[in-house]
């Protein structure tokens, strides 16, 4: 075999030419993949998100069981145990809970802004896996700008729950 150039082609010949397939299997236009291959490449490009939403959800179903408002399920805030000051993320449990058993305006009086976070989140996902399954790039970026105006809504947020003023914000 040396000199010789082989041509080894891994696909048979009917793969190359449609007119060619056997019996009983449906001819591919040029450039048409396969249903099994395509429905395949689907289910890859969905499942991060999927799995994205598998942990989220095991979470939620967690806090919809065991209740944050019964002490002892959950450690303590360690900013609100050593200061008394409540953080951004303080009542976010309480709020979850809340989504869970579908009690919207209770999550809102535990804390809203998880609740904003929780509708951002889901609108985020979705484009998420919309975008994935259509194989379009997943890229959701933020300039500087927006990081700047997101910390400062939490600056905001903490210390306004936290002064008397601003009580209707605090769990």
């Amino acid at each position: 075999m040396s000199g010789d150039n082989h041509r080894v082609d891994a696909m048979p010949t009917s793969a190359h030419d449609p007119s060619r397939a056997p019996s009983g299997v449906p001819a591919l236009a040029p450039g048409q993949a396969p249903a099994l291959f395509v429905r395949r490449s689907f289910v890859r490009r969905v499942l991060p998100p999927l799995g994205v939403l598998a942990g989220i959800a095991s979470a939620w179903t967690y806090v919809g069981l065991v209740d944050p408002n019964e002490t002892g399920h959950y450690p303590v805030c360690p900013l609100y145990w050593l200061t008394g000051l409540y953080c951004p993320a303080c009542g976010g449990l309480r709020s979850a809970y809340a989504i869970a058993h579908g009690d919207p305006v209770t999550a809102l009086g535990a804390n809203a802004l998880a609740v904003l976070g929780y509708a951002v989140f889901a609108v985020v996902w979705t484009v998420w896996v919309v975008r994935a399954g259509r194989g379009m790039p997943v890229r959701i970026t933020l300039g500087p700008v927006w990081w700047w105006a997101l910390g400062a809504v939490i600056l905001v947020f903490t210390v306004i729950r936290n002064l008397p003023f601003g009580s209707s914000l605090a769990p």
